[in-house]
């Protein structure tokens, strides 16, 4: 396994809407082994494969068993409620907001060997989820704040660059 450069803001790669795999290759499951590696080296809790410039649909999320859970090919078939919450993310080391998301959704993807599968989520991990497939579709988290804070964001990080953030400080890197 190989640690990954994750792509900050301004990698064109990050707006770009990712492939749909086609098939699981060999190097399909070594690039979601890197990606898993590649989280948890940079203390994340999920990861899009378009963050480390890897065009397809798949992302990698820590639902708490310390493997990473692979989603290939991920589209949110419902959805319902609300929460608001905290974000950050690898690709914007040291900024954080508070974005609005739904509670709940269902998401049906492949898993690393190619099988369907369905997982219904709420709270961090609808949250994480929502986040990652945002990713795949060019979004960012910042893309969800209202104009004035997404700017005044965008500004600073011209400006500053990005703070220097430890991994435990402030919310979760998504």
């Amino acid at each position: 396994m190989a640690v990954l450069e994750v792509r900050l803001y301004g990698d064109p790669v990050l707006r770009r809407k990712a492939a749909p795999v086609r098939e699981v290759t060999p190097e399909i499951e070594g690039w979601l082994d890197d990606m898993v590696e590649t989280m948890h080296t940079e203390v994340g809790i999920g990861l899009a494969a378009t963050q480390v410039g890897i065009e397809l649909r798949m992302l990698v999320v820590d639902e708490g068993r310390g493997a990473g859970r692979a989603y290939l090919n991920p589209a949110i078939v419902e959805e319902g409620g609300e929460q608001i919450g905290e974000e950050g993310c690898l690709s914007l080391p040291g900024i954080f907001a508070d974005v609005r998301r739904a509670e709940w959704i269902v998401v049906e993807a492949m898993d690393r060997k190619g099988a369907p599968f369905r997982r219904r989520a709420s709270g961090l991990l609808s949250r994480v989820l929502q986040h990652e497939i945002d990713h795949l579709d060019g979004i960012l988290f910042i893309d969800h704040l209202d104009k004035v804070t997404r700017d005044r964001l965008k500004r600073q990080i011209r400006r500053d660059g990005f703070p220097e953030q430890s991994a435990v400080a402030g919310g979760a890197r998504l």
